[in-house]
């Protein structure tokens, strides 16, 4: 048996095709590679377990992930106090409730309440009295039967007792009476020591601090309220790469998920993920961890997305040119240098690419490529050990 010397790739890249064609049989691999090509046929590819795709063009590429947190907004969240010390004779709202703006919270009985009710009644009719006074002299002085300085007392004593009146009032609104409220009192002239607290806003009980029948002082804390319809992301960004973002960015929140979501998802690639956009990059860092608080927007976040929820994030980026993603397996490194393998007439070619991020199984890569290209997304491997003269048959 005669031995048959190998023929290196770095020899064949010279040799004239003829040539090349008159080697070739005698080779062990049925493919060989000229000048990054990769002459192979199409049955020997399907051997070697090569499953072929299409580039996915992309216009924005991932930065970084980082950890971060779901607040509410401070404007978005609200303690609802006691306005008045009593005895907590109901609670109609419990955690996790959604209130409208104006719905009873709870229903307080308080002494201090009717004592505000009678003096709002008084003042009332003395002003009731006081305007009486104030019509006949208005007209007594119209018609010159009394002094100018008698009418500017009168006049005066109205205007005191009007204050006083309107003084009364907006005590028992600030306690938590409504104006339909305070007009039926001052028209039953009927007092009554309950008190019904109000929700501020429409939104989600986050916290209830008290129970039915308890004492409380006046502005003890009985509800936190917050309106979810906006909220929050801090982000810890480490301090050696916030000068790679900016405010306006866009973030992907990875939300935990189920088997049974899992394998939904992945039916569902077209599924538009939650997202918010950076708005604030901050000026300090946590000594404790050497982080910047980045701050993101979430409008309209989904059900699953709540606060004090602590979630990984992905911050990414526009990019002007053309890029594409491709799983994984599609890259093959050589000598500190990526290429993917891009199919041709023959067999393959060997494309240097530039990995500009990675996102779990995919990476985004930056090329001299139109978008419409065939590519090896499985099988990169035996296609490089081809490449490279290290065949099966070797």
């Amino acid at each position: 048996m005669i031995k048959i010397p190998k023929i290196r790739t770095a020899y064949l890249a010279w040799l004239p095709l003829a040539t090349l064609l008159a080697v070739w049989p005698f080779s062990p691999s049925p493919a060989f590679a000229l000048n990054n090509v990769i002459i192979i046929s199409t049955e020997h590819s399907n051997n070697l377990g090569v499953t072929l795709g299409k580039l996915t063009p992309v216009s924005q590429v991932p930065v970084l992930y980082a950890p971060a947190k779901i607040v509410v907004p401070p404007t978005q969240e609200f303690i609802v106090s006691a306005s008045q010390a009593g005895l907590v004779m109901k609670l109609n709202a419990a955690i996790g409730d959604k209130v409208k703006q104006g719905e009873v919270l709870a229903t307080i009985n308080s002494s201090d309440l009717l004592s505000m009710q009678r003096l709002y009644l008084k003042a009332a009719s003395e002003l009731t009295l006081g305007e009486m006074a104030y019509l006949r002299d208005k007209k007594l002085f119209n018609e010159g039967v009394i002094p100018e300085r008698r009418w500017q007392e009168t006049h005066s004593q109205y205007n005191a007792l009007l204050s006083e009146s309107n003084e009364h009032k907006q005590l028992l609104e600030i306690a938590g009476m409504t104006a339909s409220e305070i007009g039926q009192l001052k028209k039953t002239r009927h007092l009554s020591g309950l008190l019904n607290i109000r929700s501020p806003i429409t939104g989600v009980v986050m916290e209830k601090m008290i129970v039915a029948g308890a004492r409380i002082d006046n502005l003890t804390p009985l509800y936190r309220i917050a309106n979810l319809d906006e909220l929050w992301l801090e982000i810890n960004i480490p301090q050696e790469r916030i000068g790679q973002i900016k405010i306006g960015d866009k973030v992907l929140l990875e939300k935990p998920a189920t088997e049974t979501q899992e394998l939904e998802q992945r039916k569902a690639a077209q599924a538009i993920p939650v997202s918010a956009h950076i708005t604030l990059l901050g000026q300090s860092v946590n000594p404790e961890n050497q982080t910047i608080l980045a701050r993101a927007i979430i409008k309209g976040a989904p059900a699953d997305v709540r606060p004090g929820q602590r979630i990984n994030t992905q911050i990414i980026q526009p990019h002007k040119l053309p890029i594409f993603t491709v799983p994984n397996t599609a890259i093959a490194q050589q000598e500190g240098n990526t290429f993917i393998f891009v199919q041709t007439n023959n067999g393959f070619k060997a494309s240097p690419v530039t990995i500009i991020g990675r996102q779990s199984d995919e990476s985004t890569i930056s090329g001299e490529f139109s978008g419409s290209e065939t590519i090896a997304i499985k099988g990169a491997v035996a296609l490089k050990a081809n490449w490279l003269g290290l065949g099966s048959g070797e």
